[in-house]
């Protein structure tokens, strides 16, 4: 009987596996914020990689993933509901409908990593075991890394995000988000491997478990150095959270209510560096009324403090951005420093070409914002340098290390610490708010350099230069969060060769598997199957 008949009678029937996928992919969530049990998402991807590695047909292997894609971004991200219909006004069913079509659109992107995968496996003639533990990885971390900047960019519960606090962590400074999300793939593709091929001689069983107990132990080492130093002396930071509800926030009638509240809460004592939340002030920076400028500017003369303050600012009519605004204690009037938001959010700060009659079902203020440039400077603190980002921005780690690789490499002043001001009050209080706060976890490991978060709702939060929450204040509750932070100065190699590295390494693996591949041989189907005995 012909290999390719036999191992489809040996593969699972896609009524079986398609649900079993679609159940995993959900469960996946269980790995991220809040929840943190990070094996759950190995497992869940071995599951995937098994049931995937037994079809023998390429549209197969893309539907499997598809299933577990959809489950996985349903729940990651299902908080979009509260958006849409709690703020837009959009009813249920179309909230949720909506939800489940972005869910189906991500899960575009593993489906074509299985199906490339099925492709090298089934007509390229790969072994079967090169492709699971070799081709699939790679293609998984490449998938994961278009997704991160196609349309510009949706790379929310990256696979990487889940090892926050597993041993991986420690190769977030080399690899990245997206390098780890590729251990985690190998990690996975290891037990799917264990488990399609049996039985197992204690040689073959050990080739393969000693490489994951290689990476465990290179992790846990990689993370006990510090990859950069102490910079200058430390700063107070006194970080606000307004906890002004959303459907206020804009409330033309509560507009000088919200400007008064944080004024009191940025006066209320002195500190080396003030931060508000994303957009605290609600009006066109051109628009501040005088007497709250005048405040400000006596507070940051009288105190020796500096203040970053959210607010959009306008250069025209029709250019505005959304944009931090510094204040410091000895600068000259007019030269106050300014940040403008550079990567955008779809839907919320632009609007994509064609969607305009989406956004007019809403009763939500968006707009058209112009962007910032990427490497924008920092702002000066004594002796540190703040470098901000805004909410959505901390997403896109690159974005984030360029800023420091522009520095070193012009010999300019390297920002010494990160600060995230941010407004996600629009998804209520949901898993939204703890998977933002893992995302900026992460670029503190990235660059090793502390992460401070000021933000409307939640969560406002300390983070250290390896990734550790110093301190943090409750969501939805209103506080300042004072803390005392040490900046650092120096570079990892992630700051230096940005997601490049990997997707190189990713690119020139399977560049060398295709040259090396040959036609089709019996060696492509895990040897259980051709023998029959998953039957």
């Amino acid at each position: 009987m012909p290999v390719t008949q036999r191992t489809a009678a040996a593969a699972p029937g896609l009524s079986l596996a398609a649900p079993a996928c679609l159940a995993a992919g959900g469960l996946s969530v269980l790995a991220f914020a809040p929840f943190h049990y990070w094996p759950v998402q190995i497992a869940a991807m071995t599951l995937l990689f098994w049931h995937s590695s037994r079809q023998v047909r390429i549209r197969d292997s893309a539907l499997l993933a598809c299933a577990y894609g959809t489950g996985w971004f349903g729940a990651a991200v299902w908080w979009l509901y509260v958006s849409m219909h709690d703020f837009g006004g959009l009813p249920g069913w179309m909230a949720a409908l909506a939800v489940v079509l972005l869910a189906v659109f991500l899960s575009g992107f593993p489906a074509l990593a299985l199906a490339c995968e099925a492709w090298f496996r089934l007509r390229r003639g790969v072994r079967w075991e090169v492709s699971l533990l070799v081709v699939l990885p790679a293609l998984w971390m490449l998938s994961e890394w278009l997704r991160g900047w196609v349309l510009t960019g949706f790379p929310w519960a990256a696979t990487g995000y889940a090892h926050t606090d597993s041993p991986l962590a420690g190769f977030a400074p080399l690899l990245g988000v997206y390098g780890l999300g590729w251990l985690a793939a190998v990690f996975a593709a290891l037990l799917a491997a264990l488990l399609l091929r049996k039985p197992l001689t204690s040689l073959q069983r050990n080739l393969l478990v000693l490489p994951a107990a290689l990476v465990l132990v290179a992790g846990v080492l990689l993370q006990q150095i510090d990859w950069t130093h102490p910079h200058g002396k430390p700063i107070s930071v006194r970080l606000l959270q307004g906890n002004v509800p959303q459907e206020m926030k804009f409330d033309p009638a509560q507009i000088r209510e919200n400007l008064d509240l944080y004024r009191d809460m940025i006066t209320a004592s002195p500190a080396d560096l003030v931060a508000t939340p994303e957009t605290a002030l609600p009006v066109l920076l051109q628009r501040l009324p005088a007497d709250f400028v005048q405040s400000l500017v006596g507070y940051t003369s009288t105190s020796g403090s500096a203040v970053l303050f959210g607010i959009p600012a306008a250069d025209s009519a029709q250019h505005y951005a959304n944009s931090v605004i510094g204040l410091g204690p000895n600068a000259p009037p007019g030269s106050a420093y300014r940040y403008d938001k550079h990567h955008l959010v779809p839907f919320g700060e632009f609007v994509p070409p064609g969607a305009r009659w989406f956004i007019d079902m809403m009763h939500i203020p968006l707009g058209d914002f112009s962007s910032g440039g990427v490497a924008q400077p920092p702002f000066a603190v004594r002796d540190q340098q703040i470098m901000p980002n805004i909410c959505y921005e901390d997403l896109f780690g690159e974005e984030i290390a360029a800023t420091i690789r522009h520095a070193v490499l012009a010999g300019r002043p390297q920002p010494t610490i990160l600060l995230n001001l941010s407004n996600i009050a629009w998804f209520g209080n949901t898993i939204a708010l703890p998977q933002h706060l893992q995302i900026s976890r992460m670029r503190a490991l990235e660059v090793r350099r502390p992460m401070l978060r000021a933000t409307n709702t939640g969560v406002t939060a300390v983070i250290s230069p390896h990734g550790k929450v110093l301190d943090q204040l409750k969501p939805y509750t209103r506080g300042i969060l004072s803390a005392t932070v040490q900046g650092q100065s120096g570079w990892t190699p992630y700051s230096l060769y940005g997601n490049w590295l990997v997707v190189v390494l990713a690119a020139a693996l399977l560049a060398v598997v295709s040259l090396r591949s040959g036609g089709g041989t019996a060696k492509n189907a895990p040897e259980s199957l051709r023998a029959g005995k998953n039957r």
